[in-house]
């Protein structure tokens, strides 16, 4: 890319029901505004976020939440689906709104089906159950959307040797699961899969919230600091995030990428792009790794060989 303007792709995260139902909405219509295109992955399945209680147990997790403040980012009712409170099915609850989103020219795809259970069990799955999982969220995917899904992004950037064999018998598009630096073909246990991985390049907004290097008002700079000229910018926002408290920050980095001249894409452009040249994608290892200011670990890409 040399000396072109740096490229910027979007995908938002749907982790949950509140997430779906208002910050979704939120952030169409911010997007549309601004005339920014992103894509949506949603979680499609039960919200069983309440569950996720058992994350007290990993490192890092009470300093995380203590920055972020989980009980005004996600709400009571959130909190205690699935355990004290039903866990409101998703995709059957917002499915006209999902459509919406969708006839509104935003790329839509897979997050989950579960999320809690995709993010803190699949490393415990075995081949047929993570098939399982999957074409679940892909069933639920074509009864809302009436076809097939092109793409898939894994909560909390969580792979195994299962997931990313799943991916390929659905035949996607593109995936972005893990968390580097370029585009690349991934490789688990010796094997090397079909389905390209667009990883997301940038820290994502709760990893620098809260932290007293990163106020507020640093972080838009801290953003437009990062990002690169020699290769796509990837980054993951989330519903429940810059969907509610912080979408006027989310504006604010928009609107500073727009002057400064970044060029907005999609992950589905870079992914047809990928596809007219797939003797340039890389072959990278795909490894358990850790994040600066994220609890617990996730999927990265390692160096190519």
């Amino acid at each position: 890319m040399g000396d072109a303007a740096p490229q910027l792709a979007i995908k938002i995260d749907v982790d949950t029901y509140r997430g779906t139902r208002e910050g979704v909405p939120a952030l169409v219509a911010l997007l549309k505004r601004m005339r920014v295109p992103a894509t949506f992955l949603f979680s499609l399945g039960p919200d069983n976020t309440g569950r996720a209680i058992t994350r007290i147990f990993r490192p890092g997790f009470f300093k995380k939440v203590s920055r972020t403040n989980v009980t005004k980012l996600y709400g009571y009712r959130t909190l205690l689906s699935g355990t004290l409170l039903p866990a409101p099915h998703i995709g059957r609850r917002c499915e006209a709104l999902l459509r919406q989103v969708r006839d509104q020219g935003f790329p839509v795809g897979i997050h989950c089906h579960d999320h809690y259970r995709w993010q803190d069990h699949l490393a415990g799955m075995s081949l047929d159950e993570t098939r399982r999982e999957f074409q679940q969220a892909v069933a639920e995917f074509e009864r809302v959307f009436g076809e097939p899904p092109q793409t898939a992004g894994a909560p909390g950037w969580q792979t195994t040797v299962h997931s990313l064999q799943a991916y390929d018998e659905a035949h996607l598009l593109y995936a972005s699961d893990c968390r580097g630096t370029t585009p690349f073909l991934p490789r688990a246990h010796g094997l090397t899969f079909r389905t390209p991985q667009i990883p997301t390049t940038l820290p994502t907004l709760d990893e620098l919230l809260g932290r007293p290097e990163y106020p507020d008002a640093a972080i838009v700079p801290h953003y437009l600091k990062l990002l690169r000229r020699d290769t796509p910018n990837i980054l993951t926002s989330h519903a429940e995030i810059e969907g509610n408290h912080y979408l006027g920050l989310f504006e604010e980095l928009l609107a500073a990428a727009q002057r400064q001249g970044v060029q907005f894409t999609t992950m589905e452009a870079l992914a047809a792009d990928l596809a007219k040249h797939p003797q340039t994608l890389p072959i990278c290892d795909v490894a358990a790794g850790t994040v600066d200011g994220r609890s617990g670990t996730v999927t990265v890409q390692l160096p190519a060989a």
